[in-house]
């Protein structure tokens, strides 16, 4: 049973603020199914006093001196009353056990960081989200600067150590520095093995990163997520302020979303701990923090792989194009989460922007040309043997060619080509025609062999079909006097 106040105060969350029946239940840690019935109650009506009998009452003495004999659950006392007679369900069990023996709230120590002391970095996931033509898993890291509350957030679709490490370089470059140490939970890219009584055995790739940059590696103690319980906060306020209700169409518009959510809500906000907000906290602890180096690390992550036939390197069920020679060849892959890099002999091959969709293929136009080269001078030369095939005097033709400073293969082809029209003797004796007339090229051959292949008939009589009367036109015998002499004179 409520009270009046938690009644008025469900009944302005759902018709005042438009919460629903979850969000509810979940700002006055009640049970949604109460906050569905007193929802939709127009007036309050506290529940009337009496001496109802509840049909646990028999076995009330009996649940006590079990709880009192062993810590049993309610579901256990439940299982073992129901054996006795008991015909209630569940619920009015656990209530009971509730009641009898309340939870106990563990209690913690509260820890205070110094500017510039720590930071907590931790992973959070929210569903799916469309990636090109696939749905990948939305992850997103998180770290906060223990002291000021500062938070940088980047949403992804991996959890690999290139994403991992990655994702650190770009927090500190958002913060413009570095935290004398980083406080991380026992994930694999952090830890790789925790023994009680023993010093964790840290990621050597992460140590060394961590050396680069200059910080310390914190691990929670196993089971102790409460030890980073800054970020842990920050990962469900992520979900509910930033997330929650956030229609995301594709994964490419994530980046921009997270930027300005940082700047304009997360980080301009009177936090709930400190009555201020991160970035004033933040400026104080600024000069607290260490210079970032010089140079970023190279986050890459190297891997053996071995191109296919069709000179293919498939990373997470995508495959990209390297040099067709290198088609079986063993190569140095470095992964990094915006683009691929690919070694041969210590030699950059082949990069490649990273996808993220599955199963597409990408080739690089200039990665076929040697392949498409070899295959056009095998062919080239299957031509020029099958042109020396026609004639005797067919290296001779082509020497003449070379000699004229012509393309002699497009020649040879066009020939060739004839030859598959016309038949290889009346090609030959063409070309043997050529060396007659001094005639070299493949036009010349083409009207040769199609002025030969014309059928030739003998010469007729003419015939006049306009102007027929020119045919009566009669001619008078030529004077040839007149050449004898030259000049006035008698020759």
């Amino acid at each position: 049973m409520i009270d009046y106040e938690t009644y008025v105060r469900i009944r302005n969350f759902f018709i005042r603020d438009g919460l629903t029946y979850s969000q509810i239940s979940d700002e006055l840690a009640l049970d949604p199914r109460t906050v569905a019935r007193w929802a939709n109650e127009k007036r309050y009506q506290p529940k009337k006093s009496g001496n109802r009998k509840s049909k646990l009452d028999p076995f009330k003495n009996t649940i006590v001196q079990m709880l009192e004999k062993h810590h049993y659950s309610a579901r256990q006392v439940f299982q073992r009353i129901t054996e006795e007679g008991f015909t209630g369900g569940i619920t009015i069990v656990e209530d009971y056990v509730r009641k009898v023996r309340p939870p106990k709230t563990r209690p913690y120590l509260k820890l205070v960081f110094a500017p510039g002391e720590c930071a907590q970095v931790d992973w959070g996931s929210y569903g799916t989200v469309n990636v090109g033509s696939t749905k990948r898993r939305l992850s997103f890291f998180v770290m906060v600067l223990c002291y000021s509350r500062m938070m940088y957030v980047e949403f992804t679709v991996s959890q690999t150590m290139e994403h991992f490490l990655g994702c650190h370089q770009n927090a500190f470059e958002f913060f413009g520095k570095v935290p004398a140490k980083i406080m991380v939970d026992n994930l694999k890219s952090a830890v790789l093995k925790r023994t009680i009584g023993k010093a964790p055995v840290f990621n050597p790739r992460y140590m060394d990163f961590a050396d680069y940059y200059d910080f310390s590696i914190v691990p929670c103690n196993v089971g102790k997520g409460n030890e980073k319980g800054r970020v842990e906060n920050a990962v469900g306020y992520i979900k509910k302020n930033l997330l929650n209700g956030l229609d995301i169409s594709d994964f490419e518009v994530m980046k921009p979303v997270a930027r300005n959510w940082l700047d304009t809500v997360a980080n301009v906000r009177i936090h709930g701990a400190t009555g201020k907000k991160p970035c004033d906290m933040f400026a104080e602890e600024l000069s607290c923090l260490h210079c970032l180096p010089p140079e970023p690390y190279d986050i890459g992550v190297i891997r053996q792989v071995r191109a296919s036939r069709q000179f293919r390197v498939t990373i997470d069920t995508n495959h990209y194009s390297v040099p067709a020679q290198l088609a079986g060849v063993s190569l140095t892959a470095k992964l990094y989460p915006d683009r691929l890099c690919f070694y041969h002999d210590n030699k950059l091959v082949a990069r490649h922007v990273r996808s993220y969709d599955r199963r597409k293929d990408f080739e690089n136009p200039d990665h076929p040309k040697v392949l498409l080269a070899q295959r056009k001078k095998a062919h080239d030369q299957s031509i020029f043997m099958r042109f020396l095939t026609l004639s005797d005097k067919a290296q001779a033709y082509y020497q003449q060619l070379k000699q004229r400073r012509l393309n002699p293969l497009h020649h040879i082809r066009q020939i060739v080509a004839l030859s598959e029209i016309y038949s290889k003797e009346q090609v030959a004796v063409a070309i043997d025609d050529s060396f007659t007339f001094s005639a070299f090229s493949c036009e010349y051959i083409a009207n040769l062999l199609e002025q030969r292949s014309r059928p030739s008939g003998k010469p007729g009589a003419l015939h006049l079909t306009h102007k027929s009367d020119l045919l009566d036109l009669t001619i008078q015998n030529p004077d040839i006097d007149i050449y004898a002499t030259i000049g006035g004179k008698d020759v």
